[in-house]
C-alpha cells in the first residue's frame, strides 16, 4: 500500500510538472525588429494571456497545452506551439485592415490609425513594392486628395504638389525621412523630393492639413515622412533594371542583413539617367546612395544611423507656350538652363527604453548641400513693339547651406486613463551662402530660343551670408476618459533668426537681423465605435516664415512681408469589412492669413507678396472594395474649393474670387488583381485612372478684351488611364507600364502669363512604356 501511494504522489507531481510549464520568446516583425505590445494568448484560456515587452519579450504560463494565439494591431494573428527553447515568434504585416495600420507621422511615435485625430494615410511595403514606382507621385497620388504632379516627358524629378491648396511649389509641404526634415526651414524645401533616394523607401505616411504642433514651419497642407527600410533577418537584395520610351534607363541594388543578433545593415542605391525624352533639353542624371545601420548596444538601446548622398543634375526645359503645346511641338525655347545639386545628410538616433513606459529619443543631423543653377524661369526676352530683339536677361546662382540639428523627444505613458505625454525640443543652425549674377542671353529671333549666354561678372542680384537658426520646444498629450474616446492636445513654440549679411554694397538689402515666432496649437478627439469603425475632429494650425532667398531679393516688394498662418478644422471618419471593405472620409476647411503668392512685376520678373487671406475647404475620400479574393476596387478622390477672401493685385479687387490652378476635381482610381500560385509563380494586374478637374490659369476676369468684356484663363483638365503588369516567378519580377495608353496632350501644370497673353504648359506625358525586371537574392 505504501509504494501504491508513493506512486500514485509521484504520478501526479510528474503530470502536474508537464501541464503547467512556463514558455519565453520574442515577438518580431518581418525585418527581424521587435514589437512591444503584442498579445499572447493561451488557445485553451482566453483569460491565460500576457503582452511582450519593449523588447518584444514574453513569458507565459500554459497548463495542458503548448499553442498559443498571437496578435498585434497591424499584423496578421498567428497561432503556434511553444517550445522548451527560446521561442522567436514572426509576424507579418496586415496590409488590408484599416483600423489596424499603424503610423508614426503625427508624433514621431507609434501609434494605431484610429487613434490619431487626423487624416493620415500610410502606403506599406506591400503597396510599394505592387506599384513598381519609377517616381514618388505615383505612390503618394494613392492618397484621397493629394495631388502630386510631374512631367515624365521632361523627367527630371521637378514637381508641383496639391494637398488642400492650389497646385505649386510653395513651402506648404513638408518633406521628411524618418520623421526628421529633409532640409531647413526656409531654404526653399520643394526641392526636398531631388534628395531623396525613392530605393530606399520602406513605407510612406501622409498626413493632410497642418502638423506644425510637432514638425514645425511649412507643414501646412500635408507631411510626407518617407521611412527607410529596415536591416532583414538574412542576408539578401536585389538588382534591378529599368527602361522606357522617354528616355529613361535606371539601375538599382540593394542589399541587407542582420549579421549579428545586435547589428544589421541596409545599403540601397539606383542611378537613373534621362537622355533624348520628347522635349528638347530634358536631360537628366542622378546617383542616390543610402546607408543605413542599426545597432541593438543592450535589451533596452537601440543606435540607428542613416546616411544619404545624392548627386543630381538636370536640364531645366521650362514649360512650352500655348501654340507649341497644342500643335504638338515639344522643341524646348532653352538651351543651356540646368541645375546641378549635390546632397550629404547623416543622422545618427538613440533609442533608450528606461522602462515600459518611458522611452527617450536622441537625434542629431547633419546636411551639406550644394545647389548652382541656370534657372529657366528667371530667362526673359526682350522685345521691341512686340518683336524680339534678338537680347535677353537671366541669372546663375549658387546655394550652399551646411545643417547642424539636435532633438530629443521623450515619451511617457501614465497608467491612468490610457494616457501619454510627449514632450521634446529641437535647434537647427543652418549657415547659408547664396550668390546670384545676372547673365546677358543671346535670342534667335526667327525661331525665339535661346541660344547662348554670357554672365556678367559681378553684377550681383544677391550675394550674402545667412545664418539660419531655428529652435523649439513642444509637447503632445493623449488621454482616454473612457475606452472610446481619445483626446489629444498638442503646444508648439518655434523662433527663427535670420542674421543676413550683405556682401556687396551695390545690391541687395543692407545687412539685418530678422526674427520670427509663432505658437502653434492642436486640439483633437477621436471616438472608436468599434474596432472597426470610427470618426475624429481637430482644429490645428501652421505657420510658415518667408524664404531667406524670398525675404532678401527685392526690397522694395517684400518690405514688410509676414509669415503666412493658416487655421485647420477638420472632421473625419473610417470604417472597415476586413478582408472586404474600407472607407475614409474627411471633411475640412483651411483659413488662410498673409498666404504667400507668387506675381509678375512689371518687367516680367517674378515676386512673392502676402495675398491677404485665402479659404479652401472640402472633402476627401477613398473606398477600396475586395468582391472576391484577388481583385481589389479603389477610389480616391476630393472635391475642393481654393478661394481668395481679401486680395488686391495693382489695385484691382479680386477679393471673393476662385484661386489659379485650383482644381475643384481630383482623382485616382484603380482595378488590381492579384493571383499567387504554390509554385512561386504570381503575377498583379492594374487599370488606373488619373483625373484632374478643370481649374483658372489667371485671376479671374483677368483678361480684358477688344470689346470691354473681361474673361478667365483656363485649363480644362484632363483624364489619363495608365496599364501596369507584374509577373513573378521564384526569384525574378518582370513588370511593364503603359503610361497615357489613349495618348491624351495634357499638362502637368498650365499657367498665365499676362505678358504674352496666353496659358504656359509644363506637359506631361505622351504615350509611354516603362519595362522593368529585378532578380532578387
Amino acid at each position: 500500500m505504501k509504494n501504491i501511494l508513493v506512486y500514485a504522489v509521484t504520478l501526479c507531481l510528474g503530470v502536474y510538472g508537464y501541464t503547467q510549464q512556463s514558455y519565453k520568446g520574442k515577438i518580431v516583425d518581418s525585418a527581424n525588429h521587435p514589437l512591444s505590445g503584442a498579445t499572447i494568448i493561451d488557445s485553451n484560456s482566453t483569460t491565460n494571456g500576457v503582452m511582450s515587452d519593449s523588447e518584444g519579450v514574453f513569458k507565459i504560463t500554459l497548463e495542458n497545452s503548448t499553442e498559443v494565439t498571437i496578435s498585434f494591431l497591424g499584423y496578421i494573428s498567428k497561432k503556434t506551439s511553444l517550445t522548451d527553447a527560446f521561442n522567436i515568434i514572426k509576424l507579418t504585416e496586415d496590409n488590408v485592415a484599416l483600423e489596424e495600420v499603424l503610423v508614426t507621422s503625427a508624433s514621431r511615435e507609434v501609434q494605431k490609425r484610429s487613434e490619431v485625430p487626423g487624416s493620415i494615410a500610410s502606403i506599406h511595403t506591400q503597396a510599394i513594392a505592387e506599384t513598381k514606382a519609377f517616381g514618388i507621385d505615383q505612390l503618394v497620388n494613392q492618397v484621397p486628395g493629394v495631388f502630386m504632379s510631374t512631367s515624365r516627358s521632361a523627367s527630371n524629378e521637378q514637381h508641383f504638389m496639391a494637398v488642400r491648396t492650389p497646385i505649386s511649389t510653395k513651402a506648404l509641404f513638408l518633406y521628411l525621412e524618418d520623421g526628421i526634415q529633409i532640409r531647413p526651414t526656409s531654404v526653399f524645401n520643394h526641392n526636398a523630393l531631388l534628395e531623396m533616394n525613392n530605393t530606399s523607401f520602406g513605407r510612406v505616411e501622409v498626413l493632410k492639413g497642418p502638423a506644425s504642433s510637432i514638425y514645425g514651419s511649412e507643414a501646412i497642407g500635408g507631411s510626407f515622412n518617407f521611412i527607410t527600410k529596415n536591416p532583414t533577418e538574412n542576408l539578401n537584395g536585389s538588382v534591378g533594371f529599368q527602361i522606357n520610351d522617354l528616355g529613361l534607363t535606371r539601375y538599382e541594388f540593394e542589399i541587407s542583413d542582420q549579421t549579428s543578433e545586435k547589428f544589421g545593415f541596409y545599403l540601397g542605391s539606383h542611378h537613373v539617367q534621362r537622355e533624348d525624352g520628347p522635349i528638347e533639353h530634358s536631360d537628366y542624371e542622378k546617383l542616390a546612395v543610402t546607408f543605413k545601420t542599426v545597432y541593438d548596444i543592450t535589451e533596452t538601446a537601440r543606435w540607428t544611423t542613416v546616411f544619404d548622398l545624392i548627386d543630381y543634375r538636370s536640364d531645366m526645359s521650362g514649360s512650352l507656350s500655348e501654340s507649341n503645346y497644342n500643335e504638338g511641338n515639344y522643341e524646348s525655347d532653352q538651351t543651356f538652363t540646368e541645375r546641378e545639386a549635390i546632397t550629404f545628410r547623416a543622422r545618427t538616433t538613440l533609442d533608450k527604453f528606461w522602462s515600459n513606459t518611458n522611452k527617450t529619443s536622441f537625434n542629431f543631423i547633419v546636411r551639406n548641400n550644394r545647389m548652382d543653377q541656370i534657372p529657366s524661369y528667371r530667362i526673359r526676352q526682350f522685345r521691341n513693339q512686340g518683336q524680339l530683339t534678338g537680347l535677353g536677361s537671366g541669372e546663375v546662382n549658387s546655394n550652399q547651406f551646411k545643417s547642424f540639428v539636435g532633438l530629443i523627444q521623450h515619451k511617457l505613458d501614465f497608467n491612468f486613463a490610457n494616457s501619454s505625454l510627449i514632450i521634446g525640443t529641437t535647434a537647427d543652425y543652418s549657415p547659408q551662402d547664396y550668390v546670384a549674377e545676372t547673365i546677358q542671353v543671346v535670342v534667335d529671333p526667327e525661331t525665339g530660343r535661346n541660344l547662348g549666354y554670357a554672365v556678367n561678372s559681378r553684377d550681383f542680384i544677391l550675394n550674402y551670408k545667412a545664418n539660419i537658426f531655428n529652435y523649439a520646444g513642444f509637447f503632445q498629450y493623449e488621454i482616454s476618459p473612457i475606452d472610446a474616446l481619445k483626446i489629444t492636445a498638442a503646444l508648439r513654440y518655434d523662433g527663427f533668426e535670420y542674421d543676413y549679411d550683405n556682401q556687396v554694397e551695390t545690391t541687395g538689402v543692407n545687412d539685418a537681423v530678422d526674427n520670427f515666432n509663432n505658437l502653434t496649437p492642436k486640439l483633437g478627439l477621436n471616438y472608436n465605435f468599434n474596432t472597426k469603425t470610427g470618426m475624429y475632429a481637430n482644429y490645428s494650425q501652421g505657420f510658415a516664415p518667408p524664404q531667406v532667398s524670398t525675404l532678401y531679393r527685392n526690397r522694395n516688394e517684400l518690405l514688410g512681408i509676414k509669415p503666412s498662418r493658416y487655421h485647420n478644422y477638420e472632421v473625419g471618419g473610417y470604417f472597415t469589412i476586413p478582408s472586404k471593405l474600407k472607407l475614409d472620409a474627411a471633411i475640412y476647411l483651411l483659413e488662410g492669413q498673409n498666404t504667400l503668392i507668387t506675381l509678375r512685376d512689371a518687367d516680367d520678373n517674378f515676386f512673392s507678396t502676402n495675398a491677404g487671406k485665402t479659404r479652401s475647404y472640402g472633402i476627401e475620400y477613398g473606398i477600396t472594395w475586395i468582391p472576391i479574393e484577388g481583385l481589389s476596387i479603389t477610389h480616391n478622390g476630393s472635391y475642393a474649393q481654393h478661394r481668395y477672401v481679401e486680395f488686391f493685385d495693382r489695385g484691382i479687387d479680386y477679393s471673393d474670387t476662385d484661386r489659379e490652378t485650383a482644381p475643384n476635381l481630383l482623382g485616382t482610381s484603380l482595378i488590381t488583381y492579384r493571383k499567387k500560385y504554390e509554385n512561386s509563380f504570381g503575377f498583379s494586374l492594374t487599370a488606373e485612372h488619373e483625373l484632374v478637374g478643370k481649374y483658372n490659369t489667371s485671376f479671374e476676369n483677368q483678361i480684358a478684351n477688344e470689346n470691354g468684356t473681361f474673361d478667365t484663363a483656363t485649363y480644362d483638365g484632363h483624364s489619363v488611364f495608365n496599364l501596369r503588369a507584374t509577373i513573378q516567378y521564384k526569384d525574378f519580377e518582370v513588370w511593364g507600364h503603359a503610361l497615357n495608353i489613349f495618348d491624351e496632350l495634357y499638362a502637368a501644370r498650365a499657367s498665365f502669363n499676362r505678358f504674352r497673353g496666353e496659358n504656359s504648359f509644363t506637359i506631361g506625358n505622351p504615350r509611354a512604356f516603362h519595362l522593368g525586371v529585378k532578380y532578387n537574392f
